[in-house]
């Protein structure tokens, strides 16, 4: 697959490189355009738990946060040329409104209805209006901006789910009297309730999961269901702190409602910066000095919104912002090494016409999620919303700044111990379940039952049936820290220490307690992990497979299989010799 001209060759160091780049990603999506310009169907015969026209609606909306921050942008560029690129580009999404919330109309995106997809798209169709309002919502006729109206507010009064959606109704709500003439008194009592219990999912420094927060007290009542009932699978409470929490959309939800909701809700907008600042202190280090992050949870398809949280920060324009995003330049340092780490990396994202992949750094329907159409991917534009920034704003034109989280490390991973999420979702322990995640080697996801198909990098594989299934890591109890001493030929190192219990199988015949070390001075690029495992009746046979990074097992150099070593030799060199230890 080629890379993509105008994003992969781009040096993205500026406003207009960003520009430009955002075009690239756009341009080769208007070919998909449907007749009325109201859907986008890029033609990968591939399927999702919803309805095809919520998919195609996807395709339209999610590159409204690109095309809003666009004619954002439009406004204050000196560029005339650039300017013309912008309206060609974006016209057919500014025609496609039209269309889009007519009932009447063959195109229509239809009614939004209970726990519906077409939730997730009125967030974005919602900043779009908000942003440019007088391109998108003045220009159109009486009965068109009823639609837009009526359309919006399809989503009032509808079953959500308790996680991170709850901010599209939010938004859609501030468009509504915002943008669309409707009184906020009509709207607020919504508004207030989503957000209240928005709220209830913050944890700490800055940080919220993706919805309620699972107790000790939880997973006992949950216990107790399984004694009665014989069964472990009904949907309970998670424990996810992941990219929802920043980039994807918690974060970046309460800076943009920081801009836009200021004046209607001034007293939440200033407490939402205040977690941001908080958040910043310690997100940054999801991210290795070169701009790749760590992949870790659901929607990797998703790419580079990882870094929406620094573009988002931006845009809102958060003052007062502590170290180390304390500047304008280590914002754009963040945003922009996460983007060159992309474009460096973008030969496998592309389909051969341009549009995007299901995937990460290639193709991989494994790793993908029941709720990924060929038009999911562009949720990525999230991080683009930085191209609104006007010409004179310090962020973009300021000097970029490095950071490094580790000097003395060459191996950039977190630690994960007791992280879960409770509803079904593909290839879920291998997304947030494994013990370690890397920027440097992704995670594998199973392919099939066996140890060989599940590939248990960073996890402890346990069988009782002599090999024939194996269980992984699932849900755990709360994690407990602690602190252990490390002794070394340099002295002893008292190091910060993470312990969670769990269980294989749901019978709890086996427990696993796992402490997980993490780096220290001495050894910076590895961690130690520590299991004891309990037999609580007897078992015919128990099997234990532990695994590390997953590491890719070619050489770079010749593409052959890499070789395995006892000892390394004085002629081996980092980054250079090519073998397993």
């Amino acid at each position: 697959m080629p890379p993509l001209p105008g994003f992969s060759d781009n040096p993205l160091r500026s406003r207009s490189d960003l520009i430009r780049a955002t075009l690239a990603l756009l341009r080769p999506l208007l070919p998909h355009f449907s007749p009325s310009k109201a859907r986008i169907r890029i033609p990968v015969p591939t399927a999702t738990h919803f309805d095809e026209t919520a998919a195609q609606l996807e395709g339209f909306a999610r590159p409204l946060w690109a095309v809003g921050a666009l004619l954002l942008a439009s406004t204050s560029t000196s560029d005339a040329e650039l300017v013309a690129e912008i309206n060609d580009v974006v016209q057919p999404w500014i025609d496609g409104f039209v269309a889009g919330t007519d009932p009447s109309h063959p195109e229509y995106w239809g009614k939004i209805n209970d726990t519906d997809q077409r939730m997730v798209e009125a967030e974005i169709i919602a900043f779009a209006l908000l942003v440019a309002p007088e391109r998108i919502f003045s220009p159109l006729s009486a009965q068109g901006k009823t639609n837009v109206r009526n359309w919006l507010r399809t989503l009032s009064g509808m079953d959500m789910p308790k996680n991170n959606w709850r901010w599209f109704r939010v938004f859609g709500n501030v468009a509504l009297t915002k943008v669309c003439g409707v009184p906020l008194a009509a709207v607020r009592d919504e508004m207030e309730s989503d957000l209240e219990l928005l709220d209830t999912f913050y944890r700490l420094d800055g940080w919220s999961a993706d919805g309620p927060w699972q107790t000790a007290e939880h997973a006992q009542d949950e216990f107790e269901v399984y004694e009665k009932t014989g069964r472990r699978d009904a949907i309970g409470t998670g424990r996810q702190a992941d990219y929802y929490s920043g980039s994807f959309a918690i974060q970046f939800s309460q800076l943009l409602y920081s801009r836009f909701a200021a004046d209607i809700d001034p007293e939440r907008a200033e407490n939402y910066r205040l977690r941001a600042r908080e958040f910043g202190t310690t997100f940054w280090r999801y991210f290795d000095s070169d701009g790749a992050a760590i992949p870790f949870g659901r929607s990797l398809t998703y790419r580079f919104a990882c870094g929406g949280y620094f573009a988002a920060l931006a845009l809102a324009q958060v003052d007062h912002l502590p170290d180390p995003i304390s500047s304008p330049g280590a914002v754009k340092g963040f945003l922009l090494r996460h983007l060159r780490w992309w474009a460096k990396n973008s030969d496998g994202i592309f389909h051969p016409d341009g549009t995007l992949t299901i995937g990460w750094l290639y193709p991989n329907m494994y790793m993908s999620e029941d709720y990924n159409s060929p038009q999911s991917p562009y949720w990525c534009l999230k991080t683009l919303v930085a191209i609104g920034l006007s010409e004179d704003d310090p962020v973009l034109p300021a000097p970029q700044q490095i950071l490094c989280n580790q000097p003395a490390g060459n191996h950039h991973f977190l630690l994960s111990p007791g992280q879960f999420v409770a509803w079904p979702m593909k290839a879920t322990q291998a997304k947030y379940c494994k013990f370690a995640y890397s920027s440097a080697f992704a995670f594998s996801v199973p392919t099939g039952p066996l140890i060989q198909q599940i590939a248990p990098d960073n996890t402890l594989a346990l069988s009782r049936d002599g090999g024939e299934t194996w269980a992984v890591k699932w849900k755990s109890e709360e994690v407990r820290f602690s602190t252990a001493r490390v002794r070394g030929t340099s002295g002893d190192q008292d190091v910060a220490v993470a312990s969670a219990k769990w269980y294989p199988w749901g019978d709890r015949a086996v427990s696993v307690d796992t402490t997980l070390i993490p780096p220290t001075s001495r050894w910076p690029d590895w961690h130690v992990r520590v299991h004891r495992i309990i037999a609580h009746r007897e078992l015919k046979t128990l099997h234990a497979v532990g695994g590390g990074f997953a590491i890719f097992g070619r050489k770079e150099s010749d593409g052959m299989p890499l070789p395995t070593v006892e000892d390394l030799s004085g002629s081996a060199r980092l980054r250079d010799t090519e073998t397993v230890l």
